[in-house]
């Protein structure tokens, strides 16, 4: 398509603020990273950072910031521009115009297997080998790929894809709009036992789990229901691969997972909270409105909200710095006291 034809399509997106170079028209064929960029194709540059690039890009066309010393660069090179408040974000949408992920027309397989109980929307695709027990109810356009499980009495919102061998347990609601990847488990029973003199009693876990709306869990994934209660992934929060949110958790909206976080039973997460990869979360701990858990942070205690902690146990960031900074002077430093000690 023609970068004018493009642009039309991205006008279409709401929450930017536009400015367009209207001197040249090229073709459009893909996208690409500004690097590796070849004639044909739109790149696009995040600050001031990547200016360089702009210089070397084979980009046919570049999604550019406000900003007018990179929109001149990009000019004199007679390379098409478009320059938003969130170019990484119109970026997003461009490749969405390129690539839609794979989904199944609107069709059940002859082998899915679905209780005749089973409450199905309009425009429903079931995939191969798909199980839905009794009671579920399935809103209009969901797409079910191979092979899930689905148990009784789970309820899943409109438009949400369950991806290739995924498992729905009871007492599982999930929202409109919801993406499950491959392989999560949603609603499995919580870590529930009761000590006695014989060993550990189990106790069995009656609770829910309610996914809000628009929620994506990554593959390999468990969310947990608790004994009483619920399990709850406040509404646009995204989970990525190899997570595990224990029983009773509330999470907020627009939070972000990173791979291999955990959290153990009864966290407390307010909204736009950001853990990054191998957080640890110790059981009822509560983490403040926009806060902030660097990599492989053990967070032991509540988080203010707008901190930002990092390390095991985890600690004010700033904090964790000037102790780091320190830390790799501790051989000096431990020398220095010996000789101290000797000239006592």
């Amino acid at each position: 398509m023609k970068f004018s034809e493009l642009l039309q399509a991205l006008a279409q997106s709401e929450n930017h603020s536009l400015v367009i170079n209207p001197a040249c028209d090229p073709d459009i064929t893909g996208v690409a990273q500004v690097e590796q960029a070849q004639p044909g194709t739109i790149s696009y540059i995040d600050g001031n950072k990547f200016a360089s690039a702009i210089d070397s890009t084979g980009a046919s066309a570049l999604i550019l910031p406000l900003d007018g010393a990179l929109q001149t660069k990009a000019t004199d090179r007679e390379i098409a521009w478009v320059a938003s408040d969130q170019p990484r974000k119109l970026f997003a949408e461009t490749i969405a115009v390129f690539y839609q992920p794979f989904q199944l027309e609107p069709s059940i397989h002859p082998t899915a297997v679905i209780h005749p109980s089973v409450q199905l929307g309009k425009n429903v695709a079931i995939g191969a080998h798909v199980v839905i027990q009794a009671g579920a109810t399935i809103g209009a356009d969901v797409c079910i790929h191979p092979n899930v499980v689905i148990y009784p009495d789970v309820i899943i919102g409109d438009r949400t894809v369950l991806h290739a061998n995924c498992t729905i347990h009871e007492r599982t609601r999930i929202g409109k709009d919801c993406v499950i990847h491959s392989g999560a488990v949603i609603g499995a029973e919580g870590f529930g036992f009761v000590p006695t003199s014989a060993g550990w009693f189990k106790m069995q876990q009656s609770g829910y789990v309610i996914l809000e709306d628009e929620v994506e869990v990554g593959c390999n994934s468990t969310i947990d229901r608790p004994a009483l209660e619920t399990t709850r992934i406040g509404r646009h929060t995204k989970i990525d691969n190899l997570v595990h949110v224990a029983h009773g958790c509330q999470v907020g909206e627009a939070c972000i997972m990173a791979g291999q976080v955990g959290l153990a039973g009864a966290v407390t997460l307010g909204k736009r909270v950001i853990l990054a990869g191998q957080v640890g979360i110790v059981d009822h701990v509560k983490i403040g409105d926009g806060a902030i858990a660097s990599a492989k942070a053990g967070v032991h205690h509540d988080v203010e909200a707008g901190a930002i902690v990092t390390g095991i146990p985890a600690i004010p960031h700033k904090l964790f710095v000037k102790a780091a900074a320190v830390f790799s002077r501790l051989p000096e430093m431990y020398q220095t006291l010996r000789r101290l000690q000797k000239q006592k």
